[in-house]
């Protein structure tokens, strides 16, 4: 276990942003990271979780207490089952699972990250998420101050949403078990209507599953969200806006703004989210907005590939970046009526 202070927290972080914590703990076992997390509680300090950094935005003033990334090691097949330890990388997982011949996390390749945020954020992408495969996950519970295991059915998952997500202040995921499936070698049915476009198949229909995993990479690639160091429109948090799912009336509601801003023939972006819910795409609001692709002036730009990532152009501060997403949020309300909420956590910051 490694512990340094003053530690510089933004090379952590994919937005390479923010402050220094007060100290920065190190920890490679599982015994190392429940023995940080108690000694911090027993001491009353500050406690910030540090995985692959991909889903935090740090303020610029850092962190004044003990910052515990989590880097344990562990991927363990047995059958279609996988353990995977919180700090093991989430698209190197999914691509030896790939290699293994089993499907169920191919059409999340590329997300950045650590396999113990998955759970958290109920991660997903391409018709994909997490909730669909983990089966249970391992954690400390600081509240009761021993370690649990926590079934599927009760990590309460919703979009990009857990049980984990709601307390963030009690679970610490230490491992994640998932239950894929063997399609000789096939993908899973495809979900998501541009992969299949482009796998040149139907929805519903299987691909091999490599070839599922180089075609989301490849989409993935074309809007920026694979990590490339040279590539200033990957120094992001990925989607900084989560998808609006609205009632029935406010999307009512919402059509006739788009009409009446658009045109009549407007059509946005709408998909079942569950009974009288419907789900729109940020993406869209945000265009619509008038906040298009490498929107911005200063250090802090909307990304020249895609609309939803918000990224840092080189020596931006974390307070730069949050104008651009409250100038963002604001103008979508203005223009539609429609609130969009930060996908990434906030750490001594806040919209």
């Amino acid at each position: 276990m490694q512990e340094e202070s003053n530690a510089p927290l933004a090379p952590l972080t994919t937005l390479r942003l923010g402050g220094p914590a007060r100290v920065l703990v190190t920890a490679t076992t599982d015994d190392e990271v429940v023995s940080t997390v108690r000694e911090a509680d027993e001491r009353g300090t500050p406690l910030l979780i540090v995985g692959g950094g991909s889903n935090l935005v740090i303020g610029d003033e850092g962190f004044p207490g003990t910052a515990l990334r989590i880097a344990t090691r562990g991927f363990r097949l047995d059958g279609t089952d996988l353990e995977l330890a919180a700090g093991e990388n989430w698209s190197e997982a999914v691509a030896r699972t790939v290699e293994a011949g089993l499907a169920g996390i191919e059409c999340m390749a590329g997300i950045p990250g650590s396999a113990g945020a998955t759970p958290i954020q109920n991660v997903g992408a391409y018709g994909q998420e997490v909730a669909d495969t983990v089966t249970e996950v391992d954690v400390y519970d600081r509240r009761e101050g021993r370690l649990v295991t926590v079934p599927a059915a009760e990590c309460a998952f919703s979009y990009r949403h857990s049980r984990f997500k709601s307390e963030p202040d009690r679970f610490v995921v230490l491992r994640v078990r998932y239950a894929l499936e063997d399609a000789d070698g096939l993908s899973a049915p495809l979900r998501y209507a541009e992969t299949a476009r482009l796998l040149g198949v139907s929805v519903g229909d299987r691909v091999p599953a490599a070839q599922a995993r180089e075609t989301v990479l490849k989409l993935r690639a074309g809007k920026g969200m694979v990590l490339d160091p040279e590539d200033h429109d990957t120094w992001s948090a990925g989607s900084f806006f989560t998808n609006p799912i609205l009632t029935v009336a406010e999307h009512e509601q919402f059509l006739a703004r788009a009409a009446e801003r658009l045109g009549p023939d407007t059509a946005p972006p709408a998909y079942p989210a569950g009974e009288g819910r419907v789900k729109t795409s940020a993406a869209w609001l945000i265009d619509r907005a008038g906040f298009t692709k490498g929107y911005g002036t200063g250090r802090a730009r909307i990304s020249t590939k895609h609309t939803l990532a918000l990224t840092n152009r080189g020596e931006a501060r974390t307070d730069e970046l949050l104008a651009l997403a409250r100038e963002v949020r604001d103008g979508v309300h203005a223009a539609f009526g429609v609130t969009l909420v930060n996908e990434p956590v906030t750490v001594g910051c806040s919209l």
